[in-house]
């Protein structure tokens, strides 16, 4: 992540998912006709997979309907930030061997509720940014862009 060329910085794919190992709470961003919801959900990472666990309900039901979805995860310190977008296609894990895969990364739900339904998010694309936190620039005079 190199920041020196100004306070925003594109992110290549490789450290897009690095920056998302490192975390474990994204939202997922769907799209049924005009309705669009933020769900919250913990994950993990799989190669270039994004794994999470659902209850049945609205979030299920609509990837159900349109499997195109947005996730996003980000972080920050202070001095630094980041965000990754993951545009991808989600589907419900289906297979015992499927399921266990994913058990065996670790993914459990973070609440006590029962969360029977694994999804995957295959990656279409993945773009990502780094942040420079800094004081805002004086508003009068010449400004650099």
């Amino acid at each position: 992540m190199d920041n020196t060329h100004g306070p925003v910085v594109a992110l290549s794919v490789a450290e897009s998912w690095t920056l998302l190992r490192t975390q474990q709470l994204g939202r997922l961003i769907t799209n049924v006709g005009e309705r669009i919801d933020v769900f919250p959900v913990n994950f993990v990472i799989d190669a270039d997979q994004i794994l999470f666990r659902t209850a049945e309900g609205s979030k299920l039901v609509e990837l159900t309907i349109n499997d195109e979805v947005l996730f996003e995860a980000d972080d920050h310190t202070d001095t630094h930030a980041w965000s990754v977008i993951v545009r991808g296609t989600a589907r419900r894990l289906e297979t015992d061997a499927e399921v266990q895969h994913a058990d065996s990364l670790g993914l459990a739900p973070w609440i006590p509720t029962l969360k029977t339904n694994y999804v995957s998010i295959a990656a279409k694309s993945v773009t990502g940014r780094a942040f420079r936190l800094e004081e805002e620039p004086a508003r009068d005079g010449v400004q650099l862009y």
